[in-house]
């Protein structure tokens, strides 16, 4: 077993060296092996499940103590096994969610009680004992590299003394043996299936890309067919003179904006066809390109993406020279260059129209790409045209399903290319003109041309589009790929400039430009790796490119330019520019979430945390902006919180720079959904530069961060008191009006968090806030709807605030709320009822006011949604006091709507509901209409939940439905006496005489019976 935990299992990589399982099909299937074994062992076999290991299996268990009966001794929430080791030790212990096993005996019955836990169990016990024969037979027999001899050496022993304890041992050693063998085996087995491509992967492929195939404007692709119908015994379509070669199939792929592709399928890949023709005489050489990277997993991908890597005129250099002279008789270019790739594309229309005739001769002359390369390049459009519609129409299903974004992203619509405009300006014609010497002139002439087209303000679009449309885009990424650094360093610095234009992004990506600038990443040149990086940082601004980055390994390099100075040393001005570059380009790529696991794995948060401490803006900006990132991952959050990153995010929330301000307020707001972090931000002093940055209300990005860390922070009281002496309640009042939807969610939201104490409520009124509130509740935007509704009803717990949302008719506002189709906006308006009926004058008439009202709400009782259930109950728990409402609300079906809830193990749903139920018992026959609905017994069970608030709803509808005969012979048979005996000692009043209550109405009930029965 710890050979297979060490070569097999896939676990995660870690900064403190401690990995965890991967959640992969082959991790699952190594543990159910592992399960089935541990679990059967007892009755295969007996006699070695009562061997007791060296040291306890120990980890966090998810069971608690009611999980175990029989066979252990249960004290609170400390079990241990009855049985023990002849030194008196329980073979089993459970305390403080912390479980020790020491016998295959009791890891089998503890599998066995897991039940449908029993994967996670699994799972939680590997992890903690990464080799677990060490536990189990000692040290001596952990997983060593090469040569074991441990088993041989016990074997020894055996034959030597005629130990029974030895000779048990070996009887262990062997069965984990052949366990760790079989699961290897099998893991090999599942990993090689993914080695070759084969007949039923491709074909499961086709099938997958032809439900994305079809005439509708959601199709990614026209059609996609075989070539022929024709299948082999082997799964093969090609014909068997093929089929040696490892070929499988060839597809016809049609592409809405262009013509038919043909494709082969091979056991080495996928290729894209040059000229061949199915089903003729065999050739001696294949005609087709290699898509390169193609893997099977990716082939929805591929289809659109074959074209990228080949694109750069690498396939095609074998074609005659387009020049009418010898190869003499025209500048020669540095021969690097030629093995490169260098090409040229064509020039669009608009230009090729206006150029004289003289520069495209000279062009012609000084061309150093051959015929074949330009025949390439002139199908470029289409095949760009491919790409985009493509990506356009599959980028929701196929190429990002795990490329999720923190943010929206700014490149994600489609990219339309721009027609060419018929008024060019003179930096147009002059950015041509220059187009010449970087394509055709040698490295010192290339240079001069590079440094020329920067004198330009490459920052206009026109010098951008100029770049691209006389094909100098291809060229200035064919350049990177040269040894040449100064050539390589002028395309870079171009690049860098340009790449702020959307259309010139997607073209960098389209053209594999950022594959290059991943390998620049590896170079010597320092000046060079930051070109690279910040280059990557603007092109990375959409999911297909971030991807690509991470793909090619940019990833682990891009955090290695984070780590160029010792601890302890100063940060010199080389390092700090450094790791600025690399920051930027992490910046970028950490809005997908993948890319932020990948930054994880590759130890990118220590030395984030690092660069956090140092005092410069220009490196603090990017490293907080891609901290504030990933914070959106709960790792993130812990690690942000345990690398001692919170006190520097405090620490610059006094900066003088606006930017630095407003990331490490975002990264605040990210992170203090954790009770530990708004505890630290308290306790570095961060709570009152939050509030003094509420002042500058100009800048808005700014506000809405500030605002939403004020949010996230005010959910712990102790911060909420904090905020009161600063007087944070009412500047955010101030911030009601005039805000942009982002800041006024957050301050809304924060409102809502300091409402829930008495003082802020009356601040709140008394600064105007109401008003404004009670506005905004005709708002459209979801997550602010939910924050008002949240705020409206804490403001409604004071009965002063009450009569004014009455006069501003909010309680109507928030009853109508309740037919939105969305679900949080359901239930955040269903509990801000229950404070506005509970602390309104005439509540009852009010709610009769509202014609359908009780219908509305009764009806939500249908929801599959739990919080808008739970808070529905709550809602009807305080209606039902009023009895007209009640008589109204029984017509409607309140009553078998709640028993159909009763079997629910969500305690809070359980306790608002067991109010409900004792609410709506005052009417009529509801109470016997509830023990029709067999609701009686399933609420006896919420007796045994360990949460004093359901103890006590629970007490109180027992004894309202105690009433009734029938539901007290139920509750009897369902043994409540028993558990409500032990809840009328209890300090709780109405919990008590609830309890009491209902113990003597079943009495009474056995008293009667008796006496009916003997008189």
């Amino acid at each position: 077993m710890g050979v297979t935990l060490a070569r097999a299992a896939q676990w995660t990589a870690a900064a403190s060296g401690t990995g965890t399982l991967e959640i992969t099909p082959l991790n699952e299937s190594l543990l159910n092996q592992i399960i089935k074994f541990a679990e059967d062992f007892s009755t295969k076999h007996p006699q070695e499940a009562a061997y007791v290991f060296r040291e306890p299996l120990e980890w966090k268990t998810q069971l608690d103590s009611s999980a175990f009966g029989e066979g252990y001794e249960i004290n609170e929430a400390t079990v241990q096994s009855e049985a023990k080791h002849k030194d008196g030790q329980p073979l089993l212990v459970l305390s403080a969610s912390t479980l020790r096993v020491r016998s295959f005996d009791q890891l089998s019955r503890l599998l066995r009680i897991a039940m449908e836990k029993k994967l996670k169990e699994a799972q939680a016990c590997l992890e903690a004992n990464r080799d677990p024969i060490v536990k189990i037979l000692g040290p001596e027999y952990g997983t060593v590299e090469g040569e074991d001899t441990s088993i041989l050496h016990l074997f020894d022993k055996v034959k030597k003394e005629s130990d029974l304890e030895a000779e048990l041992k070996m009887k262990v050693i062997l069965l984990l043996h052949q366990l760790d063998l079989q699961v290897l085996n099998s893991s090999l087995k599942q990993i090689s299936q993914d080695v070759k491509v084969n007949p039923a992967a491709v074909n499961n492929e086709v099938n997958l890309l032809r439900n994305f195939s079809g005439q509708g404007e959601d199709t990614v692709l026209e059609s996609l067919e075989y070539t022929s119908d024709y299948i082999f015994s082997n799964g093969c379509r090609a014909p068997p003179w093929r089929q040696v070669h490892g070929e499988i199939c060839y597809l016809v792929i049609k592409p809405h904006d262009t013509d038919p592709l043909y494709i082969t399928c091979s056991t080495a890949g996928v290729f894209l066809n040059g000229g061949y023709h199915f089903f003729k005489e065999p050739a001696q050489k294949k005609n087709y390109q290699h898509v390169e990277d193609a893997e099977i997993s990716d082939q929805c991908q591929s289809f659109y993406d074959f074209t990228e890597n080949r694109r750069r005129g690498k396939v095609c250099g074998k074609g005659k020279s387009s020049s009418a002279g010898s190869p003499g008789e025209r500048s020669k270019p540095c021969m690097k260059w030629e093995s490169s790739g260098l090409s040229a594309s064509q020039r669009s229309k608009s230009s090729r129209d206006k150029a004289p005739k003289k520069d495209s001769e000279e062009e012609g002359k000084r061309s150093t790409v051959p015929v074949t390369t330009k025949k390439k390049a002139s199908g470029k459009s289409k095949t760009v045209k491919i790409k985009e519609a493509s990506k356009c129409k599959a980028s929701s299903s196929l190429e990002d399903l795990g490329e999720s974004s923190s943010e929206t992203d700014e490149d994600e619509q489609p990219v339309h290319r721009q027609e060419g405009n018929t008024d060019l300006s003179a930096e147009y014609w002059g950015i041509q003109k220059l187009a010449k010497y970087v394509k055709g002139g040698d490295p010192t002439a290339t240079v001069i041309a590079l440094c020329s087209m920067r004198d330009f303000n490459l920052s206009q679009e026109t010098c951008q589009l100029a770049i691209r449309d006389t094909g100098c885009l291809e060229v200035l990424i064919n350049l990177l790929d040269t040894e040449e650094i100064k050539c390589q360093a002028g395309s870079l610095k171009i690049l860098k400039e340009i790449s702020q234009n959307i259309l010139i992004r997607h073209a960098i990506a389209d053209l594999g430009g950022l594959e290059i600038m991943v390998k620049i990443l590896d170079s010597v040149d320092t000046n060079l790796k930051c070109l690279a990086a910040e280059t990557i940082a603007n092109v990375a601004r959409f999911k297909r490119a971030r991807k690509t980055v991470r793909q090619h390994g940019g990833i682990k390099k891009l955090v290695e330019l984070l780590d160029c100075i010792s601890m302890g040393s100063s940060y010199q001005g080389r390092d700090i520019e450094t790791a600025r570059c690399g920051a930027l380009a992490l910046w970028s790529c950490s809005k997908s979430t993948k890319n932020k696991k990948a930054i994880r794995r590759a130890g990118g948060i220590p030395l984030l945390a690092r660069w956090l401490k140092c005092p410069h803006a220009n490196i603090l900006i990017p490293v907080v902006g891609t901290l504030q990132e990933c914070a959106s991952e709960p790792s993130y959050r812990l690690a942000i919180r345990t690398e001692g990153m919170i006190e520097n995010l405090v620490k610059n929330l006094s900066s003088e720079h606006e930017e630095l301000q407003m990331h490490c307020a975002s990264a605040i707001f990210k992170c203090a959904e954790d009770e530990e972090t708004r505890d630290l931000v308290r306790k570095h002093e961060g709570l009152q530069p939050l509030s003094d940055l509420l002042d500058n209300s100009e800048n808005k990005q700014l506000l809405a961060a500030v605002t939403g860390a004020i949010w996230k922070c005010a959910i712990s009281r102790e911060n909420v008191l904090k905020f009161q002496e600063y007087k944070t309640v009412e500047t955010l009042v101030t911030l009601l009006t005039d805000q942009p939807e982002e800041v006024l969610i957050n301050v809304i939201g924060a409102l809502g968090e300091c409402c829930q104490e008495q003082e802020n409520r009356g601040a709140i009124r008394r600064c105007g806030g109401i008003a404004p509130l009670v506005k905004l509740l005709t708002a459209t935007n979801q997550a602010l709807l939910v924050n008002v509704n949240k705020a409206v009803g804490g403001c409604a717990m004071e009965p002063e605030n009450m009569l004014i949302i009455d006069s501003l008719d909010g309680v109507r506002l928030l009853w109508s709320l309740l037919k939105n189709p969305n679900p949080d906006v359901q239930a955040s308006a269903a509990w801000a009822l229950c404070p506005c009926v509970e602390n309104a004058k005439n509540s009852g008439e009010m709610v009769r006011s509202f014609v359908g009202g009780l219908e509305l709400i009764v009806n939500l009782l249908k929801s599959k949604d739990e919080e808008v259930l739970t808070s529905v109950c709550a809602a009807i728990a305080n209606i039902a006091k009023d009895e007209e409402n009640l008589a109204v609300m029984t017509d409607h079906g309140v009553v078998p709507l709640l028993s159909r809830l009763a079997n629910t193990n969500n305690n809070k749903l359980r306790r608002h509901l067991a109010e409900a139920i004792a609410n709506c018992c005052m009417w009529a026959n509801n109470r016997v209409a509830f023990g029709e609905a067999k609701a009686v017994a399933p609420l006896a069970r919420y007796l045994k939940s360990k949460d004093p608030l359901v103890h006590r709803a629970t007490a109180l509808a027992l004894y309202q439905l105690s009433e009734d005969p029938n539901n007290c012979v139920i509750m009897h048979e369902n043994g409540v006496v028993k558990l409500l005996l032990a809840m009328v000692g209890s300090t709780d009043d109405a919990l008590q005489e609830a309890a009491a209550g209902c113990i003597a109405n079943i009495r009474r009930l056995a008293l009667a019976t008796e006496k009916a029965k003997y008189g």
